[in-house]
């Protein structure tokens, strides 16, 4: 679906959307994911629900952001591991508001923002409120959401149907991450490569500088074992509606037409 996306647009095919399209801004990071897992996770992910989503409403997504705020030892890892390209607070928060405000100088009045990164949201909020913290009108409006605040609780049973949920910290690189992957780019997930290793006992507090030996050599918090494409399926399916759910109601947005089409085809 490459004519989703900005980057493969002309000039002129970008601007005649900005008026009846929503824009998706995907946000991701680079960091380890373990030993089964690429660096790109949180890019790739995010990117990918962008997708899913513009091919259900009038969506453009615009190029990804694919470097986040530091993730925290019992978080992802950090410096810790080679790959990981951090930025600083004020950094990530002084690349969103002028992307954005580019954006809306442009003319876009909708825009979604879609994290994939945990450590990113106080960051990418923080940008979002300076840039419309004085704005009196309704628009131009922006939403701020990732995929783990949209998961139904109903389904995380079916997800950790053989492992407990010790939080979404330790879910890097973990079954929710890894059933994606395995569901969106099978052929970058090195399944023999899973571990069982992880963290016993995260701890309640932040040490700086990190420790080195609070997280085992692979780079895994958590076992990714159970993992499964078809856990990925659902937790995608489930994301995706949830998040159009949210856009019709802030935005007053349709389904596509290609997107009814091809329901009523299947059925």
């Amino acid at each position: 679906m490459s004519q989703l996306f900005a980057k493969n647009m002309t000039w002129q095919e970008y601007q005649s959307k900005v008026e009846d399209y929503i824009l998706i801004l995907p946000v991701g990071s680079t960091e380890q994911h373990g030993p089964h897992l690429p660096l790109g996770v949180d890019c790739i992910i995010s990117e990918k629900y962008s997708e899913s989503i513009a091919e259900k409403v009038k969506a453009v997504i615009a190029p990804t952001i694919t470097y986040g705020y530091k993730s925290q030892p019992a978080s992802g890892g950090g410096p810790l591991f080679p790959g990981t390209v951090d930025l600083n607070g004020s950094t990530l928060t002084s690349l969103l508001y002028d992307v954005l405000k580019e954006f809306i100088a442009d003319g876009w009045k909708k825009i979604l923002i879609m994290s994939g990164h945990y450590e990113n949201d106080a960051f990418l909020a923080e940008a979002c409120d300076l840039l419309l913290r004085n704005q009196k009108e309704d628009f131009p409006k922006i939403l701020l959401s990732n995929w783990w605040d949209n998961i139904s609780p109903e389904l995380m049973p079916t997800i950790f149907d053989e492992v407990e949920f010790k939080g979404w910290g330790m879910e890097h690189a973990a079954i929710t991450e890894t059933s994606m992957m395995m569901y969106f780019t099978p052929d970058l997930v090195h399944e023999d490569l899973i571990t069982d290793d992880g963290i016993d006992s995260p701890p309640t507090y932040q040490r700086f500088p990190a420790s080195k030996d609070l997280i085992p050599a692979s780079g895994s918090l958590y076992t990714g074992k159970s993992s499964t494409a078809e856990k990925g399926r659902f937790i995608v399916e489930d994301v995706t509606t949830n998040i159009i759910s949210f856009l019709r109601k802030e935005f007053a947005v349709d389904l596509s037409e290609n997107y009814i089409t091809n329901a009523s085809a299947k059925n």
